[in-house]
C-alpha cells in the first residue's frame, strides 16, 4: 500500500523530527553539527520556510517550521537530509541509510501549544541529562530565543514576538517560561502527536485542520499500542 501523502498547510507551524537510522547517531563530532546548520541556512530560504526553533541531538533533529507553500517543508527536508547524508558517507567512508525513513511532522496549535513546543525542543538536552540548563547546549535555538544571540536562520513566530515589545523583553519573558517544567501531560501529548504525525491542539483547532485538509483526524492503532510501547520502554516519548 502506498504511503499516505503528506499535506502541509502554508502558514501553520509544524514540529518536525528526523531520526537517525535504527536510532543510531547521525552526528559524530562538532564539525558535523556545523555542517548540518550550514546546509539548513542555505536551503531554508530557498523553499520558503520560517524556522522558529531547533535542536540537533546526537541521533535526531528537532525543528519548528512554518512553511509558505504546501511543499516547502518536504523540499527542505529532502535536500538538507540528502546533502548531509552524502557528506557523512563520504567523510566516514560509510554506506547505507543515515536516516530512519521520512521525517515525522505534527502541525501545532499556536494558541495552546506553540510556546510549549518551543520549550520541549530546547529542553531536549536537559531531558537527556546532557546539560543542566538549555543554554548550556551549543546546538539549539535557545541561545537566540532566550538570550538574544546572533542567528540569521531564526524567525520569531507571532506567539514568540508577543512576549515583548523588543528582543530584550522577549528574551527575558521567554526565559521565565523555563522556570516551570513542562507537565507530564504536555510532554506526552507532544510526543504522541509526533509519533503519529498528527495535529496537536484544541478540538476547534482539529476541526480547522480537518477543513483545511479535507481529511478526518484520528489515530491509526496499527501494531503495538503507543502507551504499551512507552510503558515497556521499547519506545520512549519522542524528545
Amino acid at each position: 500500500m502506498p504511503r499516505r501523502a503528506r499535506m502541509y498547510i502554508p502558514g501553520y507551524p509544524y514540529h518536525i523530527v528526523q531520526r537517525g537510522n535504527n536510532r543510531q547517531a547521525c552526528f559524530f563530532e562538532v564539525e558535523n553539527y556545523r555542517v548540518f546548520l550550514k546546509y539548513m541556512s542555505e536551503v531554508m530560504p530557498r523553499y520558503g520556510n520560517s524556522l522558529h526553533a531547533y535542536c540537533l541531538m546526537t541521533n535526531h533533529v528537532h525543528l519548528l517550521i512554518t512553511p509558505e507553500c504546501v511543499d516547502s517543508i518536504s523540499n527542505f527536508m529532502k535536500v538538507v537530509c540528502s546533502r548531509y547524508a552524502q557528506y557523512i558517507n563520504k567523510k566516514y567512508t560509510r554506506t547505507g541509510s543515515l536516516w530512519e525513513g521520512r521525517h515525522k511532522a505534527s502541525v501545532i496549535d499556536s494558541e495552546s501549544y506553540l510556546l510549549k513546543c518551543y520549550r520541549y525542543i530546547e529542553l531536549n538536552p536537559v531531558t537527556a541529562d546532557m546539560v543542566k540548563r538549555p543554554e548550556g547546549y551549543a546546538w539549539s535555538s535557545n541561545h537566540y530565543n532566550a538570550w538574544g544571540g546572533q542567528n540569521s536562520m531564526i524567525s520569531g513566530h507571532e506567539s514568540y514576538l508577543a512576549l515583548g515589545q523588543n528582543q530584550a523583553q522577549r528574551c527575558l519573558n521567554y526565559r521565565k517560561l523555563f522556570d516551570e517544567a513542562l507537565s507530564t501531560e504536555d510532554c506526552h501529548a507532544i510526543g504522541k502527536a509526533l509519533y503519529f504525525s498528527m495535529p496537536l491542539g484544541s478540538e476547534e483547532f482539529m476541526k480547522q485542520i480537518e477543513n483545511q485538509t479535507g481529511r478526518m483526524i484520528g489515530y491509526a492503532h496499527q501494531g503495538r499500542p503507543y502507551a504499551k510501547l512507552v510503558k515497556n520502554k521499547s519506545l520512549r516519548p519522542l524528545k
